[in-house]
């Protein structure tokens, strides 16, 4: 029974429901993602789309098992069944660096009813440097500004974009199991560093990376013009050196280099805010209970970073914004729901 129902899910049997419907009924657009976090940021990019007419239902792949990821929604939807009516939304992960190099890129690229992030993944687009600043704003109540987010992640994306070019070849090629993601990831970790001074962490990144394309130059002699014409490749899909962060592993880019700088950034901040009470305090329960309001007011820093939306301001989301504007526009619903916006 269960294996039928899955059959039946496709565009068609959406669009035969939406059929029974009342002519006054809202159009339902069903939109299938990776996982439960996914489904938090294509609502806030697709509930501008949503009109008297029309709306968009957001739900993981299956309702019969517990089965989460890209793999479950490219290999369970997409194809015949996506279509006006179901679509499927995913991490762009390196398929949009691949340009359809595999299978699995093209069928991310390709169809019209697939939309991704263009950016790796949903993380990177919740750490977009610009806004970090809200977030430990909105975890510590305290606006000073100790560290310069975008400065450091510019640096960051300088220091590591030639290694990463290195990886897309290694991917487009075929040689990444002799450069693997993993590799790239191990090489890239900014480890240990001073809110105060960043600096030495970000010469150490350098070195890093100086020593590891040195490697790789010597392991692969011949592939300087594949390298290059990589490198300008990358930089034409939006890839630039100042935000190579935005197309590393989101997992990592969230892990191991947004949250370490944020917990450090955050207790300083909840220190500063902690003394700023002590001492203005008048009496003893004055102060004790401005600390106690003040340390229920705070939050905490992987949620807040999970609901940022500052990414919109980003040109990877407005892109996906087009993605969608072009999908409603070429696709024609009952009662001309299908108009262009």
């Amino acid at each position: 029974m269960a294996s039928r129902l899955k059959d039946q899910l496709n565009s068609r049997y959406f669009e035969a429901a939406n059929q029974l419907k009342s002519k006054k009924a809202r159009h339902r657009i069903v939109a299938y993602v990776e996982s439960y976090d996914d489904i938090y940021f294509w609502r806030t990019v697709l509930s501008r789309f949503e009109d008297d007419k029309r709306y968009f239902e957001i739900m993981l792949p299956s309702h019969q098992k517990l089965e989460r990821g890209k793999k479950s929604v490219l290999m369970n939807f997409v194809g015949e069944k996506v279509g006006p009516d179901m679509i499927a939304c995913v991490d762009a992960d390196y398929d949009y660096m691949l340009q359809g190099a595999t299978a699995q890129s093209r069928r991310v690229l390709d169809s019209d009813y697939v939309f991704h992030t263009y950016a790796y993944s949903i993380e990177n687009m919740q750490c977009y440097a610009s806004t970090l600043h809200e977030v430990c704003v909105s975890v510590t109540l305290n606006d000073h500004r100790i560290f310069d987010f975008y400065d450091y992640l510019t640096q960051y994306s300088e220091a590591i974009f030639p290694l990463f070019v290195w990886s897309v070849w290694a991917y487009r090629t075929g040689n990444y199991s002799r450069f693997t993601m993993t590799d790239f990831a191990r090489v890239i970790d900014p480890g240990k560093f001073n809110v105060l001074d960043p600096q030495p962490s970000l010469d150490h990144l350098r070195s890093k990376v100086g020593r590891k394309v040195k490697q790789l130059q010597m392991e692969f002699p011949d592939a300087r013009e594949e390298y290059l014409n990589t490198k300008t490749n990358i930089k034409s899909l939006g890839v630039t050196p100042q935000t190579t962060y935005l197309y590393i592993q989101g997992h990592h880019l969230f892990d191991n280099v947004v949250v370490p700088i944020l917990n450090k950034v955050c207790n300083r901040l909840r220190m500063e805010r902690q003394e700023e009470i002590y001492h203005t305090a008048v009496h003893h329960e004055q102060r004790r209970n401005e600390m106690s309001c003040y340390e229920h007011s705070l939050q905490d820093i992987r949620q807040m970073l999970k609901k940022n939306t500052g990414y919109k301001q980003s040109i990877q989301y407005q892109l996906i914004q087009q993605d969608v504007e072009h999908y409603l526009a070429s696709v024609v619903f009952p009662e001309g729901t299908g108009k262009q916006y």
